[in-house]
């Protein structure tokens, strides 16, 4: 078993380039929220030329929409959302500088491309875990598009959150190759 990465976020194209499918991360940093009201948001934003709520250079947005806080929290659960309803809006952030998605599920080829193409990667985060994920969470604060609730754009202060590089900056697919050597196993 690989030892665990850390990752400080914001990321550089060479911290990203340096993962492989497979690597076992933990992120510490900002990561931004974002499920695909709020993608659709920002696409138009960019596509109409104007400013974005925040700066895509290096960032990492979590596909969640996360609970309301309890008493003492940051953040309520906060589980990852599948990944495949953001796949029409990623590649325009990607080319904006995005570095890393975090989330659940297969991506479209289009997507794969545009992470090899700009140096991104996909990070798979557990799902059914969202309580679990909230520990990892230090502070939470609405960025923008408030009016979508639980899918507004929230910067989140995060310590040790865990994922897994499922697709990496080559192109190379967990999901994929798990899936190969499940087959030939039998």
């Amino acid at each position: 078993m690989s030892e665990t990465k850390k990752l400080k976020a914001p990321l550089s194209e060479s911290d990203v380039r340096a993962l492989r499918a497979g690597d076992r991360v933990l992120v510490s940093g900002t990561v931004y929220t974002a499920r695909d009201a709020a993608h659709k948001r920002l696409v138009e934003a960019i596509e109409a030329g104007r400013e974005l709520p925040f700066d895509l250079e290096g960032q990492l947005i979590y596909y969640v929409g996360p609970c309301p806080a309890k008493p003492g929290q940051a953040l309520g659960s906060c589980g990852p959302t599948t990944s495949g309803r953001m796949d029409p809006y990623a590649p325009i952030l990607l080319a904006r500088g995005l570095r890393a998605m975090i989330g659940k599920g297969s991506r479209a080829p289009a997507v794969v491309e545009a992470m090899k193409r700009h140096g991104a990667v996909y990070l798979a985060a557990i799902g059914g875990a969202g309580a679990l994920a909230a520990r990892t969470v230090r502070k939470a604060e609405m960025v923008a598009y408030e009016d979508l609730g639980p899918e507004a754009v929230q910067r989140l202060e995060v310590e040790d959150f865990p994922a897994v590089v499922c697709i990496d900056a080559e192109g190379n697919d967990l999901y994929e190759t798990g899936r190969a050597r499940y087959r030939t196993a039998g």
